[in-house]
């Protein structure tokens, strides 16, 4: 029997291993960023064509190749970062593997410029497929400039099951914005398709923050330092106030990268127990500082899962440090009692002059003294007039309840509903009572209003007296522009301001008393999160968004009138029992189970 086991080619061997490395764009410029970081860059540039589809250009200032290692680093494991397996547990730099330029080199067409600091001629390389094109002398400025053109090119399969380009470019907004995040040391630029769309300058850790996000985010940052010997945490955390259910931008880094870690984002979240609403999210930008042999970052090829070897200590110090943070700066709401009627004490300040209280007094007043004006009326002896057109015709008992002839008097009134601490409509059925929640009564109903409103264009736009301005993150600018046409849609008018910035000139009617900024943010996260391409589930996202923000809230009295309309409307829609994210609506407590509790 002849052998059957051989030996793969490495053309071969790099695609497999870019199906791992290089899953999208935005994993090519993620690699390539990060190496210019390596190589000690002060100025990184990234030019994007068609979301990264046609080419992507990363441009640094960096050490720069000589002429052989540009032609061994896209040998499959060639590195410059580590020489043996110890090296792996006291990494210090973003890569190390040696597999990021082979893999993106295995299905794209790459082209390098590089020189080297101090050096007069640079070198250009092109390699297309693992195979090697040519090598030249070139003129160059020092640093390196790789050129990936036409990504997957040779994996027909992978290219067609990209997403839409909207949609993969708000990958490598999100990936670019994970590193320059933690590396605000380094100028970046960012252009697509001609468009820029980041412009940061070196700068501090805060500033970057808001460069990134948007100046509001200044407001509601709150430091986070703390010092031990097991790691060294610094970073913000947002206030309670900043919390919100979708979109808030959380974010952990560990010794310069970026990492998710849903165990200490409980610990943030527990930090902020009943100081924010259940369900909603507070923002923050956590920093680590770890020995590096105390952390492992070699688990997941793309790096982002970490495992730490002191994680429940770390996760304390974690807890610590942030409730630390709230409590310092006073975000810690108090309580008064007895506040009601009380004088407004001023505040005294040591050196200033007290002014004793004055008392002014008339000395013309005469209290005996009347006058014309206020000479009060006199009580008339008439009294009969006052009961005059009080008496009636009586009639017998009897008449009172026979029937008239247009059965007015024996109209059906409707039944009677009773509000449970402003949360819960109770009214009798056949079966028992039946408990309805009226927050999620009204999403449910205002979820299929304006579901059928998107469907028919029916919706009617209310302009606002003063248009208000809602700044978005680019990532968020991006799906925005995805989903434009189904706002307006919608009945919501948005003018570009440039920089993110959008001015709400109409919204459609019925939203009075909603942040309209805080709406439109939310709908854009919402339609973010749900990564959707077509039409119908983008309609069913933001439908279900603005009914939950319009709808009735909690606490909210309602009269037996608007709990029958409310009612009424709730069992007229097609799925009654849940709301569109499916929680529960009504429940029944059964006449049985009200008569064991009485038994």
């Amino acid at each position: 029997m002849s052998d059957i086991i051989q030996l793969l080619p490495d053309s071969v061997a790099n695609q497999i291993a870019a199906g791992e490395v290089i899953q999208r764009p935005a994993s090519v410029i993620k690699e390539l960023v990060e190496n210019a970081v390596d190589a000690e860059a002060t100025e990184i540039n990234v030019v994007v064509v068609d979301a990264g589809r046609t080419s992507i250009q990363v441009i640094d200032n960096g050490k720069g190749m000589s002429e052989t290692d540009a032609r061994l680093s896209f040998e499959r494991h060639a590195t410059s970062k580590i020489r043996k397996a110890d090296d792996l547990f006291a990494l210090t730099t973003m890569g190390f593997r040696g597999e990021a330029l082979a893999s993106i080199a295995a299905v794209a067409q790459v082209e390098l410029k590089t020189r080297l600091r101090g050096e007069d001629i640079g070198t250009q390389l092109s390699i297309a497929g693992s195979r090697f094109v040519g090598q030249e002398p070139c003129s160059c400025a020092e640093g390196s400039n790789f050129l990936v053109e036409n990504l997957f090119y040779n994996v027909p399969a992978r290219r067609k099951f990209l997403k839409s380009n909207a949609t993969e470019l708000n990958n490598i907004l999100a990936a670019f914005e994970r590193i320059v995040l933690v590396n605000p040391d380094i100028a970046f630029t960012l252009h697509s398709n001609g468009t820029e769309l980041f412009n940061l300058r070196a700068t501090g850790l805060r500033q970057r923050i808001v460069d990134v996000f948007g100046k509001r985010l200044n407001q509601d940052l709150l430091p986070v330092e703390v010092d031990t010997t097991l790691c060294k945490i610094h970073g913000f955390v947002g206030k309670p106030e900043s919390a919100r259910k979708k979109g808030a931008h959380q974010y952990f880094f560990v010794n310069g990268r970026y990492m998710k870690h849903a165990y200490f984002a409980k610990a943030v979240q527990t930090a902020f127990d009943r100081l924010v609403p259940a369900g909603e999210q507070v923002p923050f930008f956590i920093y680590f500082d770890v020995e590096p042999q105390n952390i492992d970052v070699n688990i997941h090829p793309v790096k982002t899962e970490i495992k730490f070897e002191n994680e429940q200590a770390i996760w304390q110090i974690l807890l610590a440090a942030v409730k630390e943070a709230v409590g310092l700066y006073h975000e810690v709401p108090s309580i008064e009692f007895d506040t009601e009627g009380r004088p407004d004490i001023p505040l005294f300040v040591e050196g200033s002059q007290a002014n004793a209280p004055r008392v002014e007094v008339n000395p013309q007043y005469n209290p005996f003294k009347t006058t014309s004006d206020h000479t009060r009326p006199r009580p008339t002896n008439n009294w009969e007039e006052l009961y005059d057109g009080l008496q009636k015709e009586e009639k017998p008992v009897g008449e009172l309840f026979e029937s008239q002839d247009d059965g007015s008097l024996m109209e059906e009134k409707s039944p009677i509903h009773y509000q449970y601490k402003g949360r819960y409509i109770i009214t009798a059925v056949k079966s028992g009572l039946m408990v309805v929640d009226q927050h999620r009564a009204h999403v449910r109903i205002l979820y299929e209003q304006y579901k059928e409103q998107l469907r028919q264009q029916k919706t009617v736009s209310q302009k606002v007296l003063f248009p208000e301005t809602v700044e978005l993150s680019p990532s968020l600018a991006v799906v925005l522009e995805q989903i434009l046409p189904e706002l307006e849609a919608m009945g919501f008018e948005l003018t570009s301001l440039g920089r993110g910035s959008y001015a709400i000139n109409g919204a459609p009617a019925g939203l009075e008393g909603i942040s309209l900024p805080q709406l439109v943010a939310d709908m854009v996260a919402t339609a973010a999160e749900a990564d959707v391409k077509v039409a119908d589930q983008i309609n069913d996202a933001l439908s279900f968004s603005m009914a939950h923000h319009a709808a009735i809230p909690y606490g909210q009295v309602l009269n037996n009138e608007e709990m029958e309309a409310l009612i009424n409307a709730l069992f007229s829609c097609p799925n009654n029992g849940y709301t569109p994210d499916g929680k529960k609506v009504t429940g029944i407590l059964e006449q049985t189970e009200i008569e064991k509790l009485l038994h």
